[in-house]
């Protein structure tokens, strides 16, 4: 059984090398995994999505 871990904005941050600015600009284009809401003021975003994300990216360049 896999495991759905849910990471928060400061993690995702860290793990993509990038600023907040530049997370949520990405967002409005539509150029990464969307957020889950986690709480009222609260968002996260799924490890495996975030992952993916990296992995993609890398082939690429």
């Amino acid at each position: 059984m896999t495991t759905i871990r849910i990471i928060k904005v400061p993690e995702v941050l860290e793990r993509c090398a990038m600023s907040r600015a530049s997370l949520y600009r990405m967002l409005q284009r539509n150029e990464f995994p969307r957020q889950v809401r986690i709480g009222i003021r609260s968002i996260g975003f799924y490890e495996h999505e975030v992952n993916q994300w990296l992995t993609d990216r890398q082939r690429v360049q």
